[in-house]
This record gives C-alpha cells, sequence and structure tokens, in this order.
C-alpha cells in the first residue's frame, strides 16, 4: 500500500526501472521505487492538475500534458522540466501517445484537434480534425498505427499518418450508445485493440497493427512461459534493473567510454582548457566594452567621452602641444625676472610695490 500517492490521475510504469510514475490533481509527479517500496523522487510541476501521462519508449522520459495546452519532459533526476513544448494554445492536453522510435508525438486537445510533433526538432509536423467531440484517449502501435478515440467513435490512422497528412483514416470503428470513450490501448504482439467505454470494455481487430517477431532478448514478451520460466525472468529482470539517473533525453550518452589512448585524452584536455580560456577572455573583452555608466549633466555629450578617451593617448600633436605650454611657461618666468630686477619702485612701501 503507498499512501503517498494521492488523487492519482494518471499512472506510468518503466519496466527497465522498475519504477511506477502517477501524478494527478495535486500536480505532483512522484517515482516509485516497486522492488523496494522507496520514493525515488517527487517534482512539483507547478501547473495545475494533471490527467495525461506517457513514457517515450526510447529513453523513458514522461510526457505530461497539462489543462494550459504545454506538454513538459520530465526524469527522475531533474527537478525541473527538460523541455516545455506549446502544442495546443487555449486549450488543455486530453491525451498523449508516442511511437515506439521516439520520434513523433501525438497530442490530443480539448479544440478538438490531434496534433504530430516531431520530437527530434519539437515542430508541429501537421494536425487533424476529429468529429463527435474532443479525442479523449490515443495510442499508437508497435507498427505505428494511430488510434484515436473520439466521443463514441474510434479511428484508426495507418504508420505513414505520423510522417505525411492523410486525407482518410485506416479503419473507423462507432460504439453509439456507450460514448465518450475512456481509453484506448493496443495489445503488444497481437492484431488486437482494447476500448474502455462507459458499458465496459470491447476489443476489436485491427489488422497489422502488432509486431510479429519476438524479441528473445527481452523479458516476457513469450507468450508460452511457464511458472518456472516467468521466475527466473523476475529475477533476471531485477539484477538487470537500470538506475534512475540514466533517465536522459540522450541515451548514447549513457555508457560512453573514455579513450584509453593517453595521447586521446591529453588532446580532449587540451580541448577544453584551451575552450574554457577563450570563453574567459571573450568575458573580460565584453567587461570592457561594457556600456559606460551616464555621468552628470553636461559630461555625457560625445565631446567630453572622446576628450576622456584621448587623455592618456600621447601622439605627436600631443607632444607638440606640450612642447608650446612649456615655451609659453619659459616666457612668462623670463619676463618676471625682468620686472623684479628693474629698480623701480623700491623705494615704495611693499604694499604699493605691486604697482611699479
Amino acid at each position: 500500500r503507498m499512501d503517498g500517492h494521492r488523487r492519482v490521475g494518471g499512472m506510468e510504469f518503466l519496466p527497465y526501472h522498475w519504477l511506477l510514475a502517477t501524478i494527478g490533481n495535486t500536480g505532483v509527479l512522484q517515482y516509485q521505487d516497486t522492488s523496494t517500496g522507496n520514493l525515488v523522487s517527487q517534482h512539483r510541476t507547478k501547473l495545475g492538475p494533471c490527467g495525461a501521462i506517457r513514457q517515450n519508449p526510447f529513453n523513458s522520459v514522461l510526457h505530461l500534458g497539462h489543462t494550459n495546452g504545454t506538454v513538459t519532459l520530465w526524469s527522475p533526476s531533474s527537478s525541473e522540466y527538460l523541455v516545455k513544448m506549446l502544442c495546443h494554445k487555449g486549450s488543455p492536453i486530453t491525451s498523449l501517445a508516442i511511437d515506439q522510435s521516439g520520434r513523433y508525438m501525438a497530442t490530443g486537445g480539448g479544440d478538438s484537434k490531434v496534433k504530430i510533433f516531431d520530437l527530434r526538432m519539437y515542430k508541429e509536423v501537421h494536425s487533424y480534425k476529429t468529429y463527435g467531440g474532443a479525442p479523449t484517449c490515443l495510442d499508437i502501435s508497435q507498427t505505428g498505427i494511430l488510434g484515436i478515440g473520439h466521443g463514441c467513435h474510434s479511428t484508426f490512422w495507418r504508420p505513414e499518418a505520423l510522417k505525411v497528412k492523410m486525407k482518410e483514416p485506416y479503419m473507423k470503428h462507432q460504439l453509439s450508445g456507450k460514448g465518450p470513450l475512456e481509453s484506448l490501448r493496443f495489445r503488444p504482439f497481437e492484431d488486437v485493440c482494447g476500448i474502455g467505454h462507459a458499458s465496459g470494455i470491447s476489443s476489436i481487430v485491427i489488422p497489422g497493427s502488432g509486431e510479429p517477431n519476438l524479441d528473445s532478448m527481452e523479458h516476457f514478451t513469450n507468450p508460452y512461459m511457464d511458472s518456472k520460466q516467468r521466475r527466473e525472468a523476475e529475477v533476471r529482470s531485477l539484477l538487470e534493473k537500470l538506475s534512475p539517473d540514466m533517465i536522459a533525453l540522450d541515451p548514447d550518452s549513457v555508457g560512453g567510454i573514455e579513450e584509453s589512448n593517453l595521447i586521446q585524452r591529453q588532446q580532449r584536455l587540451r580541448h577544453v582548457a584551451e575552450e574554457a580560456n577563450a570563453k574567459k577572455a571573450a568575458d573580460l573583452e565584453a567587461a570592457k566594452e561594457k556600456k559606460e555608466k551616464k555621468r552628470m549633466r553636461g559630461r555625457s555629450k560625445i565631446a567630453k567621452k572622446l576628450r576622456r578617451k584621448k587623455k592618456n593617448i600621447v601622439d605627436e600633436n600631443t607632444v607638440k602641444l606640450k612642447e608650446l605650454r612649456d615655451e609659453e611657461k619659459e616666457e612668462r618666468m623670463r619676463s618676471k625676472e625682468l620686472v623684479v630686477t628693474d629698480g623701480a619702485g623700491d623705494d615704495a612701501p611693499a604694499a604699493l610695490q605691486r604697482f611699479f
């Protein structure tokens, strides 16, 4: 029993990390380790209640759809969102879906639109309009078929609909009097889609939606497992459990190998040092060229600024001007000496000698 998860509106399980992620009306995203029962991390999204949550199968990053039309990407090791996208301006996000390759994301909004985004550039590719109500549930199968539940209708689009906008859907299915649809999910490795509605659950056949080839290296993919094999697979998956800190936007950045060659390591360190020195020099230049503060009235004029800049600059004109000033000073001193040597007015009182 996990009492810390309250008023839950959406849940996702990360099988390779054994993490259970929940979010609800409180707007707090929580990661619970199901193998030990410990709370790994919790983050306040600060974006209000949230009910749309899906994980990216490519890198295990969680996508949250909020009521203000934005989608945020989260990982357990970061207290802030990794990416924030404005997908539906002025309408809430009602559902999310991400394909197996992690390249395309489908979002459903209250504006009765389903938009396709390219997660490599975080840009919109195209959009589809739904009838009978806003899209309440989305899912993308293993082969790329897009399933949309809107009102009492469900439409299915071919895998090419994620890359190129198509005119008509692949299949349609109507559940009259049972809408709005609550959930829509494809069964893995089978051409079956389950739909949850007000009257229960319905399953329909969607040809080509399941992956025909099983991966024997994956856990729990063998449909003919007995109880002993299932226990062994559970123990093996626990031994191979990944750390939550390894969840990142670029999964290739984890597990990199450092260069074994000493020369290559030294070159890399030298490049890092050169980049740091260049950045430091650029910062010093920017500090020198920083905008001069505004001075008192009259001192911020162009002539005053130029005069202050040229104050300590010594050129030919400055030298000539200095020589002329020295000559004038010497002439003044010489004239004063001549006046003093002149004997006129020596008999006058000291107070009147300045008049002679």
